[in-house]
């Protein structure tokens, strides 16, 4: 456009002149009034010998795009056909959302979704800021949605909520066939209100309702507390914006109050920020040695090391089980496989790829897979999970299922719930007679003794306060009693006495 611009700035400057050049007779000249009406007239006629062949031709006068992108003609036909033949009104927006999300589902893959406004708000929102909700990392696999692990503290922990329950439905809406992301935009909500799960736990044949008052989930994400014998223990429940710098002024404090060995807690972690992951195992793996490596679609690899050149002389242990995933798996491999740092507990879940997030101009986004990640001996754990050096399982009553308060068991009923309450009554050292799903007299009996050592009214019903009371107090049993943790202090325990 500049040249031509400029060509017509010359040719007019040199017709200007109302006086004949007698060196140049060849020319015809034209008053200046007499040029500029010709030329109007012929800009009009052109105009108009375009309108024309614009509204009546055969052909299009311009194929927008289609001659550099012909993959897309399919999609913008589409797209022109509902828009002018569809029965409603159709919104243009939706439609092209639409496109967008039909890509990233037909990838086949749980980790990569389309989120619009409000969803890559709320997706934002879990990484670096609190939100409100139930506190459990989700995924969709095999068109189910299935809990990774919930988050400790949280209202889903304290429900009961366990990795690999499948969530069926949301105030009975069916989850069926939903991503993750518009899962998540269901359960979520205000502070106070309650929201109804249907799940469907592993061994268990009939569903359980559990109802959940949301919560606000909070930011801190590093928990640390001295044990005995100076050993202390340090819980990672996520990784956030600010979980390194929270680690590591846990970690001082601890070292104040005497800590001589560290047990690291991973379980129920289900990952977060990569760079995070990163500046963690930093903190535990040799300057230079490898992390992890990163393997792109053509197999090219790259490896990450650590940077840190100082690294606490602190003897580590690393437990894990299968709601450890992806971030955290990374940091247990890293120290394992690159500082021979034990690991205990129970196998991870296994999430072997790295996700990017794109935002787009109107605030919706894209997360897509872009590499595997491999550990520092280049494995990949994809759907296969961290083998711990020492397997150790959980007592049996810490699987126990979630009874509802909102739930009278009684005399003569019979439930998978009377089972799990049979069995919660057990563990606690009081005797059901029976532990089958059938309340009797027995049953009753145990029930009554609980509420009298809980200062609760004697009914020997199963229900409301009774019910929360009975499951507090056995996971304060599983707190006490917790297998996987006293392994990692005994292997503490040996190498400080070395």
């Amino acid at each position: 456009m500049k040249v031509v611009k400029s060509l017509q700035n010359e040719d007019l400057n040199k017709g200007t002149s109302e006086t004949p050049d007698k060196n140049n007779s060849g020319f015809i000249r034209m008053k200046k009034f007499h040029f500029v009406m010709l030329l109007f007239f012929i800009v009009f006629l052109s105009a108009g010998i375009t309108t024309f062949a614009l509204a009546f031709g055969d052909e299009k006068a311009v194929d927008v795009g289609t001659s550099e992108r012909r993959e897309f003609d399919k999609l913008y036909t589409a797209y022109d056909t509902l828009k002018a033949n569809y029965f409603q009104e159709v919104d243009q927006d939706n439609l092209i959302n639409g496109a967008i999300n039909g890509m990233l589902e037909a990838l086949d893959d749980p980790y990569s979704d389309y989120m619009n406004e409000e969803e890559a708000k709320s997706f934002h929102q879990s990484i670096s800021s609190s939100f409100e909700g139930i506190g459990a990392e989700i995924q969709e696999q095999e068109g189910y949605i299935v809990i990774v692990s919930p988050l400790k503290g949280s209202p889903a922990e304290k429900a009961g909520l366990r990795p690999n329950d499948k969530v069926l439905s949301v105030d009975g809406k069916s989850l069926q066939g939903m991503s993750s992301t518009e899962a998540v935009m269901l359960i979520r909500g205000e502070k106070g209100t309650k929201v109804e799960l249907a799940i469907q736990r592993p061994g268990v044949d009939e569903p359980m309702n559990i109802s959940i008052t949301r919560d606000t989930i909070p930011l801190e994400t590093v928990y640390g507390e001295m044990l005995e014998d100076g050993i202390a223990k340090v819980q990672i429940t996520t990784f956030s914006e600010n979980t390194s710098k929270e680690l590591v002024e846990t970690l001082n404090e601890l070292q104040q109050q005497g800590m001589k060995g560290l047990i690291l807690d991973l379980r129920q972690n289900p990952g977060g920020l990569l760079d995070q992951a990163v500046k963690i195992s930093s903190l535990f793996v040799p300057d230079g040695e490898i992390l992890f490596q990163i393997e792109d679609r053509n197999g090219n690899r790259e490896e990450v090391k650590s940077t840190k050149e100082e690294n606490p002389n602190i003897p580590l242990v690393v437990v894990i089980d299968k709601g450890s995933a992806s971030a955290s798996e990374i940091l247990a491999a890293a120290v394992n496989e690159s500082a021979d740092v034990p690991l205990v507990g129970e196998k991870s879940f296994g999430k072997g790829t790295v996700q990017r997030a794109q935002d787009f101009s109107d605030g919706s986004n894209m997360k897509f897979t872009t590499e595997k990640w491999l550990t520092p001996d280049g494995n990949w754990i994809h759907k296969k999970g961290i083998t711990p050096d020492h397997k150790v399982s959980l007592p049996e009553y810490a699987t126990l299922s979630f009874i509802n308060p909102d739930t009278e068991l009684k005399l003569s009923s019979s439930s998978n719930q009377v089972k799990a309450a049979q069995q919660m009554l057990k563990a606690l050292g009081y005797e059901p007679g029976r532990e089958d799903g059938f309340f009797d007299e027995k049953t009753e009996q145990a029930v009554k003794e609980f509420q009298a050592a809980e200062k609760l009214e004697e009914t020997g019903v199963l229900a409301g306060q009774s019910t929360i009371k009975l499951m507090e107090r056995l996971r304060e049993k599983i707190d006490k009693n917790d297998t996987q943790i006293q392994k990692a202090a005994d292997i503490l325990k040996e190498q400080i006495g070395s």
